[in-house]
């Protein structure tokens, strides 16, 4: 983890770098494909999702007060958005697409005056601050 100074242009200009982006988002996409099938399915995406403490570290959800059902329920609720097609599998499009309005969503969020926060090595936020610092070298 780093602290880095960061707006919403940072990362709206990030998503807007089609190349980028993509390659960021299509490498994450690989990583959680661990069939290597090209489809992300719910327990591959589950998975990623629960070891990474998502609700809790994202959304405020203490996971420990939930039932099992309730955060199945919650965690099949964030596959959906992803599954565009609800065929029941993720393809590369669909969680391009998704990332796409969530990294929007970030960057309207964080406006456009520069706020500090710390972000996790490889996140999305941490490659769209360093494609930032690059270009200003």
């Amino acid at each position: 983890m780093s602290v880095e100074i960061l707006d919403g242009k940072t990362v709206q200009s990030f998503v807007e770098d089609e190349d980028a982006f993509n390659s960021s988002v299509d490498g994450r996409f690989a990583a959680l494909d661990t069939n290597h099938d090209g489809l992300l399915s719910y327990s591959e995406m589950a998975q990623e999702l629960m070891s990474l403490r998502v609700l809790e570290k994202h959304f405020g959800v203490d996971e420990s007060a939930m039932s099992h059902g309730e955060l199945v329920e919650l965690y099949r609720g964030l596959f959906a958005r992803f599954d565009r097609d609800g065929n029941g599998t993720v393809e590369l499009e669909e969680f391009r697409a998704e990332m796409k309005e969530v990294m929007l969503a970030v960057a309207n969020g964080l406006g456009f005056l520069p706020v500090q926060m710390v972000v996790e090595e490889g996140s999305f936020l941490k490659v769209a601050v360093d494609r930032e610092l690059g270009k200003a070298a």
